[in-house]
C-alpha cells in the first residue's frame, strides 16, 4: 500500500513499520539514529539514512582540533554505524538526495534510486559561508538555487581553488593538518570563536599564522572592546598576528605547472597584501535549505518548523539541527519575516534529535505522542578552547559602565537606583588589569547576571559561568569574585561547582551526579565517561571539569566474596 500524509500526530496509514527517511548524517542526524535504534530493532520503524559524505558521522565541532593535531580521528566519531546497520538501519553513505516529491512521499537520490517515506526528517546541517571576494565568485552558492546533482546542491560552479579551505569537513582538515605539520604560513579570514581557536592552535603547533578581520577586536560578537583587546594581545604573545580593520576584497593567485590557480595572497581594501601558503575561510555558516526550497517547504533562516519540529508546510516533514528554524506557527511579523533562527550549536541540535526520535518512536508504536515540548534554550556561554588563553563570555556584554541609567522621567539624584516599569535597573561592573592580562565584566539586573566576560581569570570565569547558567544572584561585593584568581584565594564559592545537580556538560545536559556515578563504577578516563554518559563528546570544553571529578571520586570497592 502506498503511504500518504497522515494528519499531524497520527500514525502512518500503510501496513508495516513506519518508514522514516533521514536526510543528512552529521552529528545531529547520528544522534537521531541512535535514539531510534530501539524502535528499529523492535520492528516498529524502518529507518533509511541518506548521507552525501562517504565518511561515517563525525563531530564537526572538533574538526578544527583535528586539523591542528590536537584530536585524533577516532575522537571525532559520534556513532557506531556498523551497530546501527546490525540493528536494521539502512545507512547509505555517499548517496545524496537531489529531489523530493512530497505529494507521493518519495525522495530521489543521485544514484537515481527512489525511497518512499511516511516521515521525512531534514538534518542537512549548515555549510561554511564563502565570502563574495574577487577570485572566488564562482565558488559561492546561492542558498535558494535548485540543482540536479549532489555536488551542485552543496557548492558553486567551481570548487574552492587550491590553497583555500573553509575548515568545515575532514577533507579541509587534512589540508590544514598538512600545512601545520609543514609549518607553513596560514592566513585566517575571520576572527570569530572558531577562527581564533584554529589560529591559536595552529600557531601553538609551530605554524606561522595571521588573522585578518574587519572589526576592531577579535570575537566582536561575544566580547566587549576591553576583553577583545586583551585577547588580541594574548594572541600576539603566543605568536598569532591579528590585523584588525582589514576588509578583504580579493584573493590573489599564482599558477601551478598544470595551469591551476594556487592561493598566494589576500588583498585588502586599504591596499595591503597578506601573503600565505594557505587561506582558511572562517566567515560563519549558512543552513543547507536548497532541498527544502526545491520542494516548496516554508523557509526563513532555516526550514521553518514548530515547537514539535514539524514543518509549517507539510505535517509529514520535520527538521532538526543547524537547518531547523524553530518558531511558533503564524509568528511572522508585519514584514512577513520570522524572528530567530537555527541555534548553530551542537547541544540544542542533540536535544532536538532526542525529542523528535521519542515522538516518532511513540507514534510508530501507537503510544502517547504528547512528548514534552522543547525547553527554551539557555543563552549560550562561549569558551575559547586555547592553551594559555582563558576566555569565557555569556549573554549581552555590550552595556557600558557609564551608560545613562535606564530610567524615564526620574529625578537625576534617584535615577541610578530606579526601575523601568517595575524592573530593577541594570548595573555594570568592570575590572581590568591589562599589565597581567586579566579582565572581567559583569552586567546584572537585580543582582542576577544578564551578561559577563572574563579573560585571563579562569576561576572567576568558571564561577560566573555557573552563576549565569543557574540564574543565581551575585554577591553584593563583586570583588569577592575577582579574588578567586588570587594566589591566596580563600573565598568560598557562591555556586558550588560540585553540587550533584550542577551541569558539567551543557552539550548533553550531564550533571555532576551522573559523572561521579560513572567514575565510581569504574569509568576512570574522560573517554570512558564519555562513552557511558556522553559528557565531553560535544564541544569538549568540559573535559577539564570531568577530569577533576574523576580525580575527586573514589572508585567503588569490589564486593567482598562470601565464604
Amino acid at each position: 500500500m502506498n503511504a500518504h500524509v497522515s494528519p499531524a500526530g497520527a500514525a502512518p496509514a500503510h501496513a508495516g513499520p513506519a518508514r522514516i527517511v533521514l536526510i543528512g548524517y552529521g552529528p545531529v542526524g547520528a544522534r537521531f539514529v541512535e535514539e531510534l535504534l530501539p524502535a528499529v530493532a523492535s520492528g516498529a520503524v524502518a529507518l533509511t539514512v541518506l548521507g552525501a559524505e562517504t565518511h561515517d558521522a563525525y563531530n564537526r565541532v572538533l574538526v578544527g582540533e583535528y586539523a591542528v593535531g590536537r584530536a585524533s580521528r577516532e575522537r571525532l566519531d559520534v556513532i557506531d554505524t556498523g551497530a546501527a546497520r546490525a540493528a536494521g538501519v539502512d545507512v547509505r553513505l555517499g548517496e545524496a538526495v537531489v529531489g523530493i516529491d512530497r505529494s507521493r512521499q518519495v525522495v530521489r537520490t543521485d544514484a537515481d534510486t527512489r525511497v518512499p517515506y511516511d516521515r521525512l526528517v531534514f538534518a542537512t546541517g549548515a555549510r561554511a559561508n564563502v565570502p563574495t571576494l574577487v577570485g572566488l565568485e564562482r565558488t559561492t552558492r546561492h542558498r535558494l538555487a535548485r540543482a540536479t546533482t549532489a555536488g551542485a546542491l552543496d557548492r558553486g560552479e567551481r570548487a574552492l581553488p587550491e590553497g583555500v579551505v573553509a575548515l568545515r569537513d575532514l577533507d579541509d582538515a587534512e589540508t590544514v593538518r598538512a600545512a601545520v605539520a609543514g609549518r607553513k604560513r596560514i592566513v585566517v579570514l575571520g576572527a570569530g570563536v572558531l577562527g581564533m581557536e584554529a589560529a591559536l592552535a595552529a600557531s601553538e603547533q609551530g605554524a606561522e599564522v595571521v588573522v585578518v578581520h574587519h572589526g576592531d577586536v577579535p570575537m566582536e560578537r561575544n566580547l566587549d572592546h576591553g576583553a577583545g583587546r586583551l585577547l588580541a594581545r594574548a594572541a600576539r604573545a603566543g605568536g598569532t598576528e591579528t590585523l584588525p580593520h582589514s576588509r578583504a576584497e580579493e584573493v590573489l593567485f599564482r599558477h601551478g605547472e598544470r595551469g591551476e590557480r594556487i592561493f598566494e595572497a589576500l588583498q585588502c581594501a586599504d591596499g595591503k597584501q597578506v601573503a600565505g601558503d594557505l587561506l582558511v575561510l572562517s566567515c560563519g555558516v549558512a543552513p543547507r535549505v536548497e532541498l527544502a526550497a526545491s520542494c516548496d517547504l516554508a523557509i526563513e533562516r532555516g526550514v521553518l518548523v514548530d515547537e514539535e519540529l514539524r514543518s509549517w508546510t507539510d505535517p509529514a516533514v520535520f527538521a532538526i539541527g543547524d537547518c531547523a528554524h524553530v518558531a511558533a506557527r503564524g509568528s511572522a511579523g508585519p514584514d512577513g519575516r520570522v524572528g530567530g533562527g537555527p541555534a548553530g550549536l551542537i547541544g540544542p541540535g542533540w536535544r532536538q534529535a532526542d525529542a523528535l526520535a521519542a515522538r516518532l518512536a511513540a507514534e510508530a508504536s501507537g503510544a502517547d505522542t504528547s512528548v514534552a515540548p522543547l525547553a527554551e534554550e539557555r543563552p549560550a556561554v562561549v569558551m575559547l578552547k586555547a592553551e594559555g588563553v582563558d576566555v569565557v563570555s555569556g549573554g549581552d556584554v555590550s552595556a557600558d559602565p557609564f551608560d545613562e541609567p535606564e530610567a524615564s522621567g526620574a529625578e537625576p539624584e534617584h535615577a541610578a537606583g530606579c526601575a523601568v516599569h517595575g524592573a530593577p535597573a541594570r548595573e555594570v561592573t568592570v575590572w581590568a588589569d591589562p599589565a597581567h592580562g586579566a579582565y572581567a565584566k559583569m552586567v546584572t539586573r537585580g543582582g542576577v547576571l544578564e551578561g559577563f566576560v572574563a579573560v585571563g581569570m579562569p576561576r572567576t570565569g568558571a564561577e560566573l559561568t555557573l552563576l549565569f547558567e543557574r540564574g543565581n544572584e551575585l554577591p553584593a561585593d563583586r570583588s569577592v569574585l575577582l579574588r578567586l584568581d588570587s594566589d591566596d584565594a580563600g573565598v568560598v564559592s557562591t555556586a558550588d561547582p560540585f553540587a550533584p545537580d550542577a551541569t558539567v556538560c551543557w552539550c548533553n545536559g550531564v550533571s555532576v551526579e551522573r559523572i561521579t556515578e560513572a567514575a565510581a563504577a569504574g569509568d576512570r578516563t574522560v573517554e570512558c565517561v564519555g562513552r557511558s554518559t556522553r559528557a565531553g563528546t560535544g564541544c569538549g570544553s568540559c573535559k577539564g571539569r570531568i577530569t577533576e571529578l574523576i580525580a575527586r571520586t573514589p572508585e567503588a570497592s569490589p564486593p567482598v566474596p562470601v565464604p
